[in-house]
């Protein structure tokens, strides 16, 4: 179990398909090759069949494309603030879509607030690829990149077992092989709403299809997923008494309704819906 709760938290989810560009220097296809047949090379090189054809690809031959963060903040006088972001902001402009720029306003964002970053299979994965692709489209992040002299110094980034600067929450909740849960099936036990209609299979179907939008509201919802799952183990652990839990609880439906409520984030509110309807106030 984690052993902090820190004043600025941020729980994130990032989203990947295969990258096109990746997949024309390695596999030598011309330029002009389509992306849609070039991902699919990837997928058979990557050993697709019938039963999987769309298999887990190399991160590092992947590109980001979403990232999406609930943001908790204990101002000096006590207060908590609650928001939600996700890069990029606005999904249509093309200019905020690429993969450079997602990379660097997060990274360099996250250097900046230090917050104490927390994930779901983050550690193996979503911190991974974003380090991988950082790298490779020549990303400069220092502040992101600094490391404490000692542990007690501050957040270390590449360092999960002697700082709690990134928690990866399956470190905790998991085990080997089967049993290992997925985000969607341990939300789902607790009454967490998990996959809302749309699968991690489907994200680079939609991508070649123009449909950002629609994964970034995805991405946004699995964000919210994780931080309610942080939430039932800090409260597990002791962070929080019922009143308090519940207290949390309501902030989310506070920013679920005023964030629902703006153009182009209706699924914010199917979200709330869900979870009414799994988890009644308080303790589920």
């Amino acid at each position: 179990m984690f052993k902090t709760v820190e004043n600025n938290v941020w729980v994130f989810d990032v989203e990947w398909v295969p990258d096109p560009e990746a997949g024309r220097r390695l596999f030598q296809l011309p330029e002009d090759t389509p992306d849609a047949e070039v991902i699919q090379k990837m997928w058979e090189e990557g050993g697709a069949d019938k039963e999987n054809p769309m298999p887990y690809l190399k991160t590092t031959i992947c590109r980001v494309i979403s990232i999406a963060a609930v943001i908790r903040t204990v101002k000096e006088n006590g207060e908590i603030i609650l928001s939600l972001t996700a890069l990029p902001h606005d999904a249509a402009d093309s200019e905020q879509a690429v993969e450079f720029e997602i990379l660097s306003r997060f990274l360099n964002a996250v250097g900046e607030k230090r917050p104490q970053l927390v994930g779901y299979n983050s550690a193996k994965a979503d911190m991974k690829i974003l380090l991988q692709r950082a790298v490779a489209n020549g990303v400069q992040a220092a502040k992101f990149a600094k490391r404490p002299n000692k542990p007690w110094e501050g957040a270390d980034y590449f360092d999960s077992r002697n700082s709690e600067g990134h928690l990866d929450l399956i470190e905790i909740l998991g085990g080997f092989g089967k049993a290992n849960p997925s985000l969607n099936e341990m939300a789902t036990v607790c009454g967490i709403p998990g996959k809302l209609g749309v699968s991690g299979e489907e994200v680079a179907p939609m991508w070649l299809d123009g449909r950002l939008v629609d994964i970034v509201a995805y991405n946004e919802c699995d964000a919210l997923t994780t931080y309610l799952l942080w939430l039932r183990m800090a409260y597990f652990a002791g962070f929080f008494n019922q009143q308090q839990y519940s207290e949390e609880q309501e902030r989310v439906r506070n920013l679920l309704n005023k964030t629902g409520a703006l153009p182009g984030k209706e699924h914010l509110l199917e979200f709330l819906e869900r979870w009414e309807m799994w988890s009644p106030v308080g303790i589920a």
